[in-house]
């Protein structure tokens, strides 16, 4: 998650911690395939744990990976043999049609997973709005609360997206959406820009995973401390095939100072690691995607989900936080963003942002940017850029 260092006062709280009775019910995420958890999870219904015992050299490169490889001069052998891992600039490749991810079989073990750290990322005080006319006061903290387990039954499109960056492996959040153009058998996954390309000084990041219903009985460190694959995926782990983001981000984004936040959301299309079942048939529920930017006085509260990693928290719980919410402005020429109060911290970043919408949730932001102190989170208003690129990923890729 990208943090903001604040360098002026602290506004008053403009509003007290809402209570959760009500507002949970509201917006929970229960998997209308995976009511039957004893059954379902000793039946065919989820991918069995894998079995490979591959490394990261064992890479599956189809034919069209491959050429994509060797269209950019990039030897798939080496490639699969652990080339991967040379993160040179003049090799990194940044452009929008430039996305390869090859699976690589076996990476993604649970120690590696637990070890993934938050792409922690901040800006200063100066690179934002102070002018409470358009940013609104700063809310009260709203302190996160452990999702209830297991998670499939209660937020079954949430999981954990999985990427390797140049400063090594590292975790964020995501939400499995809906497919207009494939209804029931969504492969979408919602997520930050920030989660899937370094943004103006660097390209896409690489073994981009998803994992769904992360640790879904919310075991402590120590019950998996010997964990099986099936304890920490019981979904089995899905690789994006192919991702989108918006241009700002790619053209604008950064690792500090705020530029591309009002735009740092992406869609990833998924594909099992094994098996052939779409991720929402999987996880037996997908929501929809918000892009009509609702304003913060006709919105009685936001919900944002998450597996913060960075302490207090260790990555391995889900989390969730509920408010109200207001305006964040970074200058005056982007869109507004929408803030609420929330103690998550990093690794939360890219989890959605849900709302009621006449009795049904949906997906409305994502978790972008949030101060060093943990108080807040805020995420980009989701409007006709957002659903640009939702569309042209389904579209071209969601029948896939």
């Amino acid at each position: 998650m990208r943090s903001i260092r604040p360098s002026v006062a602290r506004g008053r709280g403009r509003r007290s911690v809402l209570a959760a009775t009500g507002i949970v019910a509201v917006l929970a995420l229960t998997a209308t395939g995976c009511n039957d958890s004893k059954d379902s999870n000793a039946s065919g219904d989820k991918p069995a744990a894998t079995t490979s015992q591959g490394s990261d050299s064992g890479a599956k490169l189809p034919g069209d990976i491959a050429g994509q490889l060797k269209k950019h001069g990039i030897d798939p052998d080496k490639w699969k043999n652990g080339a991967w891992k040379n993160w040179d600039k003049d090799d990194w490749l940044r452009e929008a049609k430039d996305f390869v991810n090859p699976v690589i079989e076996g990476l993604w073990k649970p120690e590696r997973m637990k070890s993934a750290k938050d792409p922690d990322k901040t800006i200063a005080a100066k690179d934002y709005s102070t002018d409470q006319g358009v940013s609104d006061p700063e809310p009260s903290p709203v302190k996160a609360q452990a999702e209830k387990t297991p998670y499939h039954e209660n937020a079954a499109p949430v999981g954990k997206v999985f990427f390797d960056s140049p400063e090594g492996s590292m975790v964020c959040s995501g939400t499995v959406v809906k497919d207009p153009r494939n209804p029931g058998k969504s492969n979408l996954v919602w997520t930050a820009g920030h989660c899937v390309h370094a943004g103006s000084a660097g390209g896409w990041y690489r073994n981009i995973a998803f994992v769904p219903s992360y640790n879904d009985l919310g075991k402590s460190a120590d019950a998996l401390r010997n964990a099986s694959q099936q304890e920490i995926a019981p979904y089995g782990t899905y690789w994006a095939d192919w991702a989108s983001t918006s241009n700002e981000w790619i053209d604008q984004g950064a690792e500090s100072g705020g530029a591309g936040a009002p735009y740092d959301f992406a869609v990833l299309h998924m594909k099992p690691e094994q098996g052939t079942k779409s991720l929402e048939e999987t996880v037996g529920n997908a929501l929809e995607v918000d892009f009509s930017t609702p304003s913060v006085q006709s919105v009685g509260s936001m919900g944002a989900w998450g597996y913060p990693a960075a302490p207090p928290f260790d990555g391995l719980l889900m989390n969730k936080c509920l408010d109200r919410p207001g305006r964040l402005a970074l200058n005056s020429t982007d869109p507004t963003m929408y803030r609420i109060g929330c103690t998550m911290t990093g690794g939360s970043s890219g989890g959605g942002w849900f709302r009621n919408d006449g009795g049904k949730t949906v997906l409305v932001s994502n978790t972008s940017i949030g101060p060093p102190d943990n108080t807040w989170l805020a995420g980009p208003q989701l409007g006709q850029e957002a659903q640009q690129v939702f569309d042209t990923m389904s579209e071209k890729y969601g029948s896939q």
